[in-house]
């Protein structure tokens, strides 16, 4: 996906990114791709949800950058969350990736998630796609709009789209910013909560590839 693209507001940028593909370690025995099914928009300094609310902190300090670029923390001692740095750089909006749904590079997954773990469950959850990406805070500040170790290729296609509050917060949970693939089996396990409406959504923005 384009920088041009993805300089647009979060939840402008989250409808875009609800079925386009995440790719790692492209060209080597590693290589995965994945489908973005579920993420959630963060708006920056005046969203109280936000990393970046209040202003900068050196964990956030990426989100206040270039658009286009991974920040990657750290949650709760046990796990990592991926989000893509979007808007205007000094906006320090971002997107958080949510759930994937692997199509491609399954061994490479379950080597990391286990032989068990069923199929639309392998990357379902920000800790979870984390962990099956083998994606750490050594990633933080990577650059998703060139061909390196991570990158984004926009949707071709166009899926369902749900809307409806973000999970997991205890501020600002009422706002309309998560963003999911109606019914797909790999959105998490909050897809059960309140959905405010459904959507077809194209194949993206105007703005270009």
């Amino acid at each position: 996906m384009s920088r041009q693209l993805l300089g647009r507001p979060a939840d402008q940028v989250a409808r875009d990114l609800v079925g386009a593909r995440l790719v790692v370690d492209a060209g080597t025995p590693e290589e995965v791709r994945a489908r973005l099914v579920e993420v959630e928009a963060y708006l920056g300094l005046d969203d109280a949800a936000s990393h970046a609310f209040g202003g900068p902190t050196p964990r956030a300090s990426i989100m206040f950058g270039e658009p286009g670029r991974l920040y990657v923390y750290f949650s709760y001692g046990m796990h990592h969350c991926a989000n893509v740095v979007c808007a205007p750089a000094g906006t320090a909006s971002a997107v958080l990736l949510r759930a994937a749904v692997v199509e491609g590079g399954e061994p490479a997954v379950r080597s990391r998630r286990g032989a068990s773990v069923q199929f639309s469950r392998l990357l379902s959850g920000p800790g979870n796609l984390c962990r099956g990406l083998a994606i750490t805070r050594s990633d933080n500040g990577s650059d998703l709009c060139a061909d390196g170790r991570v990158h984004i290729e926009r949707a071709t296609t166009s899926v369902p789209l749900s809307i409806g509050p973000r999970v997991g917060i205890s501020r600002a949970h009422d706002l309309p910013l998560r963003f999911w693939w109606t019914d797909h089996p790999a959105v998490s396990a909050a897809r059960s909560s309140s959905r405010l409406g459904v959507e077809k959504k194209g194949t993206g923005s105007k703005a270009g590839p």
